[in-house]
């Protein structure tokens, strides 16, 4: 795998995409030590202090859209999976569609792009993650890696924490294993990867979507990744895209 290491930059996932569109389509991993520009999903903002990861996966794509949706799911997998090396198991959970928690608290934030160049189709998985600091006053509540390592492990002979590079090492690895069962096995495997972690599903839920709110009980994953949510009225409702809240307010 490439790597490919700035000091700053606007985003990762907008240098991803401008190599991209100069005809490098990986696979690399970008990073960068702060972002100017730094983007979530529909267009947030993404706090990019310096000492978090901030970086982006470039892959050729052929273009599969449920693919290509269901790699967050791929992406919320490996970056569970890379924090499993630094704090304890228990601490990590999913929250639908992609976010990471520890403790309950949101970590990290995946951002999926796509376009095509020279009648090659490609992706970018821009990824961010909390490593020594979070911001504070969030929608959702959030914490950073460092505050769960255990103390035994930072002062012992071989501390922990090694740096942004040895992270992004671990993140990528894991990825392009969970990618190759995506496209070799299908979504089936991915989905009860991901389910297997949940954070407090099957369980209430309260869904927001641009056009209206509502409350019911979420049941799972559909077979392409969606949310599948019972309604009071016994209707099922299949959510691809929205804000959800677990439990029994909106801090969950």
């Amino acid at each position: 795998m490439r790597f490919i290491s700035l000091e700053t930059v606007d985003s990762t996932n907008a240098e991803a995409k401008r190599l991209a569109e100069q005809g490098d389509f990986g696979p690399f991993w970008i990073r960068a030590d702060s972002q100017s520009a730094g983007r979530g999903r529909r267009g947030r903002e993404w706090t990019s202090k310096t000492g978090n990861l901030f970086c982006s996966g470039l892959y050729p794509h052929d273009g599969n859209v449920h693919q290509l949706a269901q790699m967050s799911f791929v992406a919320a997998l490996a970056l569970a999976e890379t924090l499993e090396r630094y704090v304890p198991k228990d601490l990590i959970s999913l929250k639908w569609p992609n976010d990471v928690l520890l403790g309950g608290q949101k970590t990290s934030g995946i951002l999926l792009e796509s376009g095509q160049k020279h009648h090659q189709k490609w992706m970018v998985i821009g990824i961010g993650l909390n490593l020594t600091h979070h911001p504070e006053g969030t929608e959702f509540p959030a914490t950073h890696m460092l505050a769960h390592i255990l103390a035994a492990d930072l002062s012992g002979p071989e501390p922990i924490m090694t740096g942004v590079e040895a992270v992004l090492a671990i993140l990528a690895n894991r990825f392009d294993y969970w990618r190759h069962i995506l496209l070799t096995k299908g979504f089936e495997p991915i989905g009860q990867a991901w389910t297997s972690r949940a954070h407090n599903l099957p369980g209430p839920v309260m869904v927001r979507l641009p056009q209206e709110t509502f409350t019911g009980e979420a049941l799972g994953l559909d077979a392409n990744g969606a949310l599948r949510v019972r309604l009071e009225n016994g209707t099922i409702r299949d959510i691809h895209a929205g804000d959800v809240f677990f439990g029994t307010s909106q801090d969950d």
